[in-house]
């Protein structure tokens, strides 16, 4: 009896072992709906497939990783500012120069005979702000005012690759340098603080037009820069103006692919020589427009539109 007992005992302790291992064994993940296959998941056990993601995929992972870890992003950067400064002596030379479109320079102020400046733009032309991008990616979070208010206080943007070189040469050529941002102007100090630290450029706090600078006689209208311009306009004559995004350097009447198109084609002549753009594929006014600017929608269905406007064929 005692035999019996022992033996079923130790079957059930072996029964509990096995059950044990069973539960503590890595099983493969399941993978995104969307996600397809490829041929290292055919030829990749189920064993030893890799654990689960802590987070769900990122539209933002490959751009932010590109902006980090490529050289081809620093290639890219520098490219375009040691370009620019190619271009900065014939620019200073030519009296009639001017990087404002006709529209946006007002009569009262003609260009010829203004002191010499640049216009730029800060985030992502300036500063590199991947970091803050980053851990939205980590996260699963979308940008909000609150936590980019805490990343502009803690005011650890680095310099894009580039900009310091061609900052300092204009300055040195007595070229002012003007930082026209949409960040807001209760950012001012922080954002100064930031910039001085990273080594470029700052004459004073003027320099600095920011979201809600005031200018007399002309309507803010949203973040567009148009009045800010203008504003820099009556006070200097701009050489060049740099930014990553098309609105940086004109106003955007209708965000739509067509309307942005017709700007590029309209301009295509001034990038290069008055207008430098830096490539930023992680934000930016040309992702609402293939999603009808809905910031309102779900992030899926903002998701399911991007995938929506992916040109299949040619």
């Amino acid at each position: 009896m005692r035999a019996k007992i022992h033996a079923t005992t130790t079957a059930l302790a072996a029964l509990a072992l096995s059950v044990a291992l069973a539960a503590c064994k890595p099983t493969a993940p399941a993978r995104p709906a969307d996600a397809g296959a490829t041929p290292a998941d055919a030829a990749t056990p189920a064993a030893t497939a890799a654990p689960p993601a802590a987070t769900a995929a990122d539209d933002n992972l490959n751009a932010v990783l590109w902006v980090q870890r490529s050289a081809e992003y620093r290639a890219n950067a520098i490219s375009i500012f040691r370009a620019a400064a190619d271009h900065l002596d014939a620019a200073l030379a030519e009296p009639e120069w001017d990087a404002l479109v006709p529209d946006e320079r007002e009569q009262a102020a003609p260009a010829k005979g203004l002191a010499p400046a640049v216009i730029m733009d800060i985030d992502e032309t300036v500063l590199d702000n991947s970091p803050y991008q980053a851990r939205l990616v980590a996260n699963g979070l979308e940008y909000d005012e609150v936590t980019w208010d805490q990343w502009v206080a803690e005011k650890k943007a680095r310099p894009v690759p580039g900009v310091l070189e061609f900052a300092r040469a204009a300055e040195a050529k007595g070229v002012t340098v003007l930082y026209l941002s949409n960040r807001a102007v209760h950012l001012k100090e922080a954002t100064l603080a930031n910039l001085r630290a990273a080594g470029l450029p700052v004459k004073d706090d003027s320099v600095f037009l920011g979201l809600g600078t005031h200018v007399e006689g002309c309507e803010q209208n949203g973040s567009e820069k148009l009045c800010r311009r203008r504003l820099a306009g009556r006070v200097y004559r701009v050489l060049m103006q740099f930014g990553d995004q098309l609105g940086d350097f004109v106003e955007i009447t209708a965000n739509t692919p067509e309307a942005r198109a017709a700007l590029l084609d309209e301009y295509d002549d001034w990038f290069g020589e008055r207008w430098w753009m830096l490539a930023n594929p992680t934000y930016g006014s040309w992702e609402p427009a293939v999603f009808n600017n809905a910031w309102s929608e779900p992030r899926e269905a903002r998701r399911a539109a991007k995938r929506t406007a992916l040109q299949r064929d040619m």
